[in-house]
């Protein structure tokens, strides 16, 4: 009988015995591998943290203990072992089990968690919060060392060890976020040291100590009984004991046996302490651990062969649009430089990184460092261009607001994955970026209504003397002709798709195409309507809506975004400003609601961005 069948908590796994631990890890293995290959997912984060899953869970009590995952790519088998067995075939898909961790989902899920380097600050609250309750229990956050490189980490580990709160941090140390780690602290971490060396290291040390005149012998019998001192002094340990953690490590994170007893060992313990433990990304699937950057986030796969199952068109994405127009320009401009957070494949400049790498700049994850180190960049004459999805460019506001807006700085912000994403759900739906950028002075917004757009949005961009945010979604282009020579399009500049009688569509990005194909629906129906590509959020094309309102007295306003604050927001200021709110106006969009996870277009019927909600809309007011 399959041991993972027997497993519904952590009770459960302790009946087993140690020997029988391996078995399980394999049986775990096979079923996230196979669920992941026809749902999609982040498998090479989840297979590389079975044993240290089933060693946290057999050795602490969750979720009297609470663990907390960072980001949750690597929770897989968390789920597996806390009661979600049975629905696992359900990970991802539409009214399924979540991708990543989530609160409301399972009492065994500590936080609800979707980016990146949160877990120690959110661990500390925790572990505090149960202190000033005087409740029970550990705290474990476990963190990657991709993560470590956001400030966020840093300032958690400099509280934590200020406190001497009773926390557990564990590092998993595998050398990568989404993309191979980049920095001097991956660096540092990644110190590895044989044994012969680290012997010959010591002996040398000790030599030279020797040779000290006077107290040479006494200082190496003292730094002989110190062998944590010397092991701090040439690993990683010394960075973690810096902040008042004690630091054990880095052992094997796929020893089974190790590390339930280090964590049993560790246990005991009641002040904070840092776990390093080395784990490889993909372990035990052998496709994954060849290519653990494309095995992050993968899509549909073929078991044996490691080989995507192509769905859908062949269509280039935006995200090949943006890289390849960008690297085009580059070789035109060399003010161009560009910037991302450790996604240089997921924001398609890869090729980009490539070919100019010195003019590539990957700061890893630390969003809010990428945009001022642009804005540095920015006031030497270059023009950066900071790719980063919308969702995650989020953490960086203060800085886009401060450090380039107040001095109006040439910095393109490129937001890949505008608008809804799918299956990761709520912490990665593009649907505030509108909304947050818009009242920032200095700031110009635009979307693309396909992937020709998009195109000239970059241009647009790269000529621009300001701050400019370009917004595109997340899949395949719509298959339009490319313009062979791109031109700019004039800030602001709205045009006008299909001329109509009785009522406007005004819409931006993607639901362009669905105001035009609600367009055709509502002429069936007898509604004759003009269809605006809005283009520019802001400044919007004023004299242009404003004269569709005077001529047609009803108006649609069309995005895929929140609508608070967004797109239709500042269509209804403009016609406040100007005394023509007697127009009858429907806004679409998203509505004041986080998006759940599920297919995109599922989605989209869902929460009423698509070509029927503006049809709806439009015949209210028809």
């Amino acid at each position: 009988m399959s041991l993972l069948k027997t497993i519904k908590n952590g009770q459960d796994l302790k009946q087993l015995s140690k020997k029988e631990l391996p078995v399980l890890a394999q049986e775990i293995r096979e079923r996230i591998i196979s669920v992941v290959s026809k749902n999609g997912g982040h498998l090479a984060s989840s297979l590389g943290a079975v044993e240290l899953t089933l060693a946290i869970h057999y050795v602490f009590d969750i979720p009297f203990d609470t663990l907390v995952w960072d980001v949750g790519h690597q929770a897989y088998t968390h789920k597996l072992l806390t009661g979600r067995e049975e629905r696992f075939d359900t990970l991802r898909k539409y009214k399924g089990i979540t991708g990543f961790t989530k609160m409301s989902e399972s009492p065994c899920d500590g936080f609800t968690v979707g980016h990146s380097s949160t877990s120690i600050s959110a661990g500390l609250g925790i572990a505090m919060g149960r202190h000033l309750q005087d409740k029970g229990g550990k705290v474990i956050s476990v963190i990657g060392d991709g993560s470590l490189t956001a400030g966020l980490a840093f300032e958690g580990l400099n509280q934590a060890g200020d406190s001497k709160r009773d926390l557990l941090v564990i590092l998993n140390d595998n050398d990568m976020s989404i993309s191979p780690n980049v920095g001097a602290l991956s660096s540092f971490l990644s110190r590895t040291f044989s044994s012969k060396y680290l012997q010959n290291l010591k002996k040398d040390f000790g030599t030279f100590l020797k040779s000290v005149p006077g107290i040479g012998d006494d200082i190496y019998q003292i730094a002989k009984r110190s062998e944590d001192s010397f092991k701090t002094f040439v690993t990683p340990g010394m960075l973690f004991e810096a902040f008042n953690f004690d630091y054990f490590g880095p052992i094997n994170g796929h020893n089974l046996t190790h590390l339930i007893d280090i964590l049993e060992n560790i246990k005991k313990h009641d002040e904070p302490v840092l776990l390093h433990i080395t784990t490889k990304k993909g372990k035990g699937y052998p496709p994954a651990e060849k290519n653990p950057v494309y095995f992050h986030g993968v899509g549909s796969f073929n078991i044996d062969t490691g080989g995507c199952v192509k769905k859908g068109s062949s269509l280039p994405s935006y995200t090949d649009i943006f890289g390849c127009t960008l690297v085009d320009l580059a070789k035109k401009d060399s003010r161009i430089v560009a910037v991302t957070a450790a996604m240089p494949e997921g924001t398609g400049l890869n090729r980009f990184a490539a070919l100019f790498p010195d003019r590539f700049f990957d700061v890893g994850i630390a969003e809010q460092h990428a945009v001022t180190f642009a804005a540095g960049l920015a006031t030497q004459g270059l023009k950066p261009v900071v790719a980063v999805y919308s969702t995650f460019m989020q953490r960086a506001y203060d800085q886009i607001l401060h450090d380039v807006c107040v001095e109006s700085l040439p910095v393109v912000l490129a937001l890949d994955r505008g608008g809804i994403v799918g299956e990761d759900g709520p912490t990665h739906h593009g649907l505030f970026d509108f909304s947050y950028l818009r009242n920032i002075p200095n700031m110009t917004i635009m979307a693309p209504k396909d992937e020709n757009e998009l195109a000239r949005m970059v241009k647009t961009a790269i000529d621009h003397d300001g701050p400019i945010a370009l917004r595109y979604p997340r899949g395949k282009g719509e298959g339009v002709t490319m313009d062979p020579d791109l031109k700019p399009i004039a800030i602001g500049k709205a045009e006008v798709l299909k001329v109509g009688r009785d009522l406007a569509i005004l819409a931006v990005g993607r639901m362009v195409g669905e105001a035009l194909k609600a367009a055709l629906e509502l002429e069936a129906l007898g509604t004759s309507c003009t269809v605006i590509n809005a283009r520019f959020v802001k400044p919007l094309d004023k004299t242009l809506i404003l004269e569709m309102i005077e001529k047609t007295g009803a108006l649609v306003t069309a995005e895929e975004q929140v609508l608070d604050g967004g797109f239709g927001s500042a269509v209804l200021e403009l016609m406040a400003d100007n005394d023509m709110l007697n127009c009858r106006v429907r806004r679409v969009g998203i509505r004041d609601t986080f998006v759940e996870h599920g297919p995109q277009e599922t989605l989209r019927n869902v929460y009423q961005v698509d070509a029927a909600a503006i049809v709806r809309a439009a015949r209210e007011i028809a």
